[in-house]
This record gives structure tokens, C-alpha cells and sequence, in this order.
């Protein structure tokens, strides 16, 4: 009785098990979800910065370091006690001197944006390129910092009409690559004797800071067609040294450069016999006159020692006289005044400031009367041979030559303004 009872239990159990199953409904496959566009509905704000300061989260006001203000007059205009000012000034040293703010440079003052401002930092520019910042919150902060600098490659060629700062200006240069090229040829070239018609390439990088460009600049390559003769200026590292050769692997560097001074125009030449504008007679001029503004930096033209420095009240005024090797020694006279710490004894690099343009002694106008001596005798400054530096080493000359022929095949692929018949012949 007990075994039907269990069997009849089984078997109601076992159906209701195959009911479950019969009507349990199939699995579909899974329809794909219609595409939903999704969007970020909150805009994401670009931070910006500033002397790696959020500038948006505070508000600036920029200015430039009047004459005669300080530091402290600038800050105590924006809420700082003097006491505030010095406790900045001692939290500074060692890392910026606060006496060496310089009028004309740049500033910039953070403040916050509560109902009470708050000055929070204050911003100093040493230079495009560098600058000191004051945090004014807590204990006070004072850090250094350096903007970001970009270099960009440029090329320009075109002809001298006049002058090659004005040539630069025609073609849209900045001018002051002239004097980079003055300094690379100077050896090479007398640039107060261009003529019409000489032709210029270069190939250079020109550094920038925040868009804005800096007079500074690296030339990857030069040529300049002067007088029936082209020169080359190709870079090239010697001995750890970088140096501009020829392309026959010469030094364009040598022991004297072919002025005193930047571009400026010869007022009067070397002469056993010219009219004295002053004394109104003839008398020998035994040097170069090169007529300049007052102020104008006068170079060493090589390295030496200044063995004369004093004033001639009826002659040459302020003068100086550099012995640069048993052989040569050259003079400088009408100075306004001397460079700093030049005495007798000083020595001297070439390029070197020396002195600056004036009008002292007998002189109608600012210019510097310019006087090499060779062996003690006088002789035409403008013809004086430049003697170059060390040239390429004949173990060197093959990774020159590579060297050399990259930079003349750049040079000769500049965009030309000019007629075809006018670019300059290659040595090949």
C-alpha cells in the first residue's frame, strides 16, 4: 500500500516536472539594442596657464617696472605692508635679488576674485625667457621659472641694394640677422663696402617666446656673393668647437675682424694728406673714420692688452690703444667713454666692448677715428689680411665634405625671388 502510494507520488511529481518544461518559453536571441547617442553634457574647460599660474582663477593686471619704482612701491599700490615687502625680499634671497628689478621689464600681479582681492602672486620677467615668481599666500614662496622657447626654421635670399639691413627689411627679415651675418663674414667681407647687386642666402633658426621673436638666432648656413667672389659660411663642430669654414675648409674666424663696429657708414679714409674739418688744413689722416651714433659699442678688433688709455683734449680725446702681438697693434679715439673695467694692463678678447662712440677731442660729430700699426708704422686699416683660425684637419674632411655639400645644396634650394640668371654659381 505504502509503495503505490510512494509511486503514485513520483509519477505527480515526474508530470508536473514535464508541464514545467513543455511550457517554460524558448530563449530568444538577444536583438541588438538600438544605438543611443551618448553626449557629455558638461563642457570641459581648457585650463589655461601663465607663468604656471591658472590665469582664469584670478585677475591679472599686467605692467611694466616704471624708472625709479621697486619692488615695494609696486606692491604696496596692490595692499602690501612695507613689513609684508621686506618679508618677501628676505624670503628672495638666494634665489632673486629684489634690488635688481630694472625699469622696463615686464610684470605681472595676481589677484583673487573674492569681494575682498587679495594680491596672490606677483610675477617678475628677468628676461623674455626667464622669470621670478612671488607667491604671497602662506608663508610666502619665491621660484624661478622659464617660459617655453620654440625654435622656427627660416630662409631668405635677395640682393644689397644699399645696406644689408635694409635688404633684410625689403625682404621681410628681421633686420638684426644682418649683424649675425656681419659677425660670421666679418673676417671675410668689409660690410662697409658692399656694393649693388651682391646676393645673400641663409638658412636659420630664429628663437620665440610666446609667438613673440627674439633677437636671437642660429644660422645653419650662409653664402654671400661679393664683388665677383662667393663665400660660404658652413657650420661645423672641430675639436668640441662649432666654427663657420669656407668651403674649402678654412676658418671664416680670424685673428682680426675687418671693423671696430656694426654698419655703419666710413666718413673718411686713410689719407697721407686730407683737409682737417677742424684745424681747416691738410694734414695726414692715418686711420678710418666710421661715423656712427654716440654711444655705439666699439670692438676690439683681436685679442691683446691695452697698454694706453687717457684723453688728448686737442687730438684724439678719449683714446685707447691695444698691443695685440709684437707685430700689430691697433687705436681707438673720440670715445664718449670707456667700457667698464678696461684700465691699462686689461686684456682683451676680440669682439670685445671697449669702448662706446663719441665726439671727445677734436671732432665735428660722433664718430670713431679707427688706427692700426703694423711693426710701428701706419698702415691702411681697411687692408689689413686676417689671419684664420685652425682649419678642418685633414682627418675631419671627409665628415666636412658631407657636411659642406648638404649645406650648399640647401642654400641653393631657397625659394628665389629673383630672376634665375642672378643665383649664385656653386663651387661643383
Amino acid at each position: 500500500m505504502m509503495n503505490k502510494k510512494k509511486q503514485i507520488i513520483f509519477s505527480s511529481l515526474l508530470g508536473i516536472v514535464l508541464l514545467v518544461v513543455i511550457f517554460i518559453p524558448k530563449n530568444k536571441e538577444a536583438e541588438p539594442l538600438d544605438e543611443v547617442e551618448v553626449t557629455d553634457s558638461v563642457e570641459v574647460k581648457e585650463i589655461v596657464y601663465k607663468y604656471g599660474i591658472p590665469v582664469d582663477d584670478y585677475d591679472v593686471d599686467y605692467g611694466f617696472v616704471k624708472r625709479n619704482q621697486s619692488l615695494s612701491t609696486i606692491l604696496e599700490k596692490h595692499g602690501l605692508s612695507v613689513r609684508e615687502v621686506y618679508l618677501l625680499g628676505e624670503k628672495a634671497k638666494g634665489v632673486f635679488d629684489v634690488r635688481r628689478i630694472k625699469s622696463g621689464q615686464a610684470y605681472a600681479v595676481f589677484s583673487t576674485r573674492d569681494s575682498l582681492p587679495k594680491t596672490a602672486f606677483f610675477v617678475y620677467e628677468e628676461d623674455p625667457r626667464s622669470y621670478v615668481v612671488f607667491d604671497l599666500q602662506g608663508d610666502y614662496k619665491v621660484t624661478r621659472g622659464q617660459n617655453p622657447v620654440e625654435w622656427r626654421r627660416k630662409e631668405v635670399k635677395g640682393i644689397v641694394e644699399s645696406s644689408l639691413w635694409l635688404a633684410m627689411q625689403k625682404y621681410e627679415t628681421d633686420p638684426h640677422l644682418a649683424v649675425v651675418l656681419a659677425n660670421i663674414f666679418g673676417w671675410s667681407i668689409d660690410f662697409f663696402g658692399l656694393q649693388k647687386q651682391d646676393e645673400f642666402r641663409v638658412v636659420y633658426e630664429q628663437e620665440y617666446v610666446d609667438g613673440k621673436s627674439l633677437l636671437n638666432f642660429n644660422v645653419l648656413g650662409a653664402s654671400f656673393r661679393h664683388a665677383d667672389s662667393t663665400y660660404y659660411a658652413i657650420p661645423f663642430v672641430q675639436d668640441g668647437e662649432m666654427l663657420y669654414y669656407s668651403e674649402k675648409g678654412n676658418s671664416l674666424e680670424g685673428a682680426f675682424l675687418k671693423a671696430p663696429l656694426d654698419f655703419f657708414r666710413i666718413s673718411s679714409r686713410f689719407s697721407n694728406s686730407r683737409f682737417h674739418p677742424v684745424l681747416k688744413k691738410y694734414r695726414a689722416h692715418h686711420g678710418v673714420d666710421y661715423a656712427a651714433p654716440t654711444g655705439t659699442p666699439v670692438y676690439a678688433i683681436g685679442s691683446g692688452k691695452v697698454i694706453a688709455k687717457g684723453y688728448q683734449a686737442k687730438g684724439g680725446g678719449n683714446y685707447l690703444k691695444v698691443k695685440h702681438n709684437s707685430v700689430y697693434t691697433t687705436v681707438y679715439m673720440h670715445l664718449s667713454r670707456f667700457a667698464k673695467g678696461i684700465k691699462v694692463g686689461s686684456a682683451v678678447k676680440q669682439k670685445e666692448v671697449i669702448g662706446y662712440v663719441g665726439a671727445t677731442g677734436l671732432a665735428t660729430g660722433p664718430h670713431l677715428d679707427f688706427r692700426v700699426y703694423e711693426n710701428g708704422r701706419p698702415i691702411n686699416p681697411l687692408t689689413i689680411k686676417s689671419q684664420p683660425k685652425k682649419p678642418v684637419s685633414k682627418d675631419n674632411m671627409p665628415q666636412f665634405m658631407v657636411v659642406r655639400d648638404s649645406v650648399v645644396r640647401m642654400l641653393d634650394q631657397i625659394s628665389d625671388p629673383l630672376p634665375q640668371d642672378s643665383i649664385s654659381p656653386s663651387f661643383f
